[in-house]
Order: structure tokens, then C-alpha cells, then sequence
């Protein structure tokens, strides 16, 4: 595979990931939430309705679950590609 190739193909897989981590963001903080809150208001966790843990806690927690989960994903890809530091 050329450079430029193999240049274009690692940045594909790194937008795709980001694109990825981006939705599960988006789905758990707005969706659960703000979104989908009245479906879920009646199952409680923590003394407080699901939507709420969502919309103060849950979303916070995914997006550092996300953050190392890109890490990770990443210095596989780093590795794939030959560019790992």
C-alpha cells in the first residue's frame, strides 16, 4: 500500500472511531437524558429516577468510559498502521 493510501486509510479509521464514540455520547447524554427521559423516569437507581442519573451522572461517566476506550482503540491503530510512538 502507498503512503498516501495508507495515510487516507488511518484517517478513516480514526473518523470512524470518533464518529462512533461521538453517537454513544450523543445517545447516552441527550438521548437518556433529555430525550428519552419520560420513558425511563419510572426505573429507579441510586434513590433517583434513571433519566436524572442519566442527565447528571451516567453521561459524565460514559464519556470517560469513551475517552479510554479511544485511547486504547487508537494505539491498536497507531500499531496497524506503523505510527505508534
Amino acid at each position: 500500500m502507498s503512503d498516501k493510501q495508507s495515510s487516507n486509510a488511518y484517517w478513516q479509521a480514526n473518523l470512524r472511531l470518533i464518529y462512533i464514540c461521538m453517537a454513544i455520547w450523543a445517545l447516552v447524554s441527550y438521548g437518556f437524558g433529555i430525550i428519552l427521559r419520560p420513558l425511563i423516569s419510572g426505573i429507579t437507581i441510586g434513590g433517583t429516577d434513571l433519566g436524572f442519573w442519566f442527565a447528571q451522572q451516567g453521561s459524565i461517566l460514559t464519556f470517560i468510559v469513551l475517552i479510554f476506550f479511544y485511547a486504547w482503540r487508537m494505539n491498536k491503530l497507531d500499531a496497524e498502521y506503523g505510527v505508534e510512538e
